[in-house]
């Protein structure tokens, strides 16, 4: 296995899996032990029959997934259905040749099949600052051969600067902005406004938007919707609502006050819909 940062990593297909691990990923998509309760089992069981990450098919896109270490990657291999709901919500609002962005893209279990669904003429702008979750979505979006994906390096915050950013236990995928005291794990990457985001990316429009920053939603959405002009106020959104309670304003309700209303919720996430 070679580590993230390599320059020349193991090209796509050097992690397919054994045929004893496709048998217990096949068991997982077709039976209960998809569910959320049972990945860690899973993954275990998987990292027996051999260690390292695993090169699969999902929602149309390659991905190496590094399951071990990271949530959103353990649903994403074992559940076809993953996040399903929300993906097709934004694709039905997205047309081919749109534009998308992700903020907090992880390693682009949004992003690629949103890339796949534009096409070449399309655009999707995927915003992750954790550098090894970025050299992971960065690998995947390369293997899967979707240059339309324009990938940003920083955080988006409501301010150009620096933010600090660390990870709560072994659970890469919940890397997060420090807002009170940092850990002594956390280290400092680019901050940068959602609108300096897309103005920078040259965006001049926005079909869709998902955002899952883990509690700092709101200081990204407050003041993109303060201060950018609406032709860039997407059309569709998913927001990761777990973490509302770390919310010092209530970005759900300001955005319905401009003309959003809410149409879907899932555990996880809330879909508005701009008419």
């Amino acid at each position: 296995m070679t580590p993230d940062n390599d320059p020349s990593p193991a090209p796509f297909g050097a992690f397919a899996p054994n045929a004893a691990q496709a048998l217990v990923i096949r068991l997982a998509h077709g039976s209960g032990l998809k569910r959320g309760a049972f990945r860690p089992m899973l993954t275990r069981f998987v990292n027996l029959l051999r260690a390292g990450p695993l090169d699969v098919d999902y929602q149309g896109a390659n991905f190496r997934f590094h399951h071990q270490v990271s949530a959103t990657e353990r649903g994403a291999l074992f559940n076809p259905d993953y996040n399903r709901e929300e993906l097709d919500f934004l694709r039905s609002h997205l047309p081919e040749g749109g534009v998308a962005v992700d903020v907090g893209a992880n390693v682009g279990t949004f992003a690629l099949p949103l890339a796949r669904h534009v096409g070449p003429r399309g655009r999707v702008i995927a915003i992750e600052p954790h550098p090894v979750t970025h050299a992971r979505l960065s690998f995947n979006r390369d293997a899967s051969a979707l240059a339309q994906v324009t990938l940003v390096a920083a955080a988006a915050g409501d301010s150009d600067g620096e933010v600090m950013i660390e990870t709560d236990g072994d659970n890469l995928g919940a890397s997060h902005v420090v807002t009170g005291t940092a850990g002594g794990e956390a280290f400092r990457v680019p901050s940068l406004r959602l609108q300096a985001i897309l103005e920078r990316a040259g965006a001049t429009k926005l079909d869709a938007l998902k955002i899952d920053v883990e509690g700092f939603e709101d200081r990204v959405l407050t003041c993109f919707f303060r201060d950018a002009p609406s032709v860039l106020w997407p059309r569709a959104i998913v927001i990761e609502h777990l973490s509302r309670d770390e919310w010092q304003n209530d970005c759900l309700a300001d955005m319905i006050s401009r003309g959003y209303r809410e149409v879907g919720r899932t555990r996880s996430n809330t879909l508005l819909l701009r008419d």
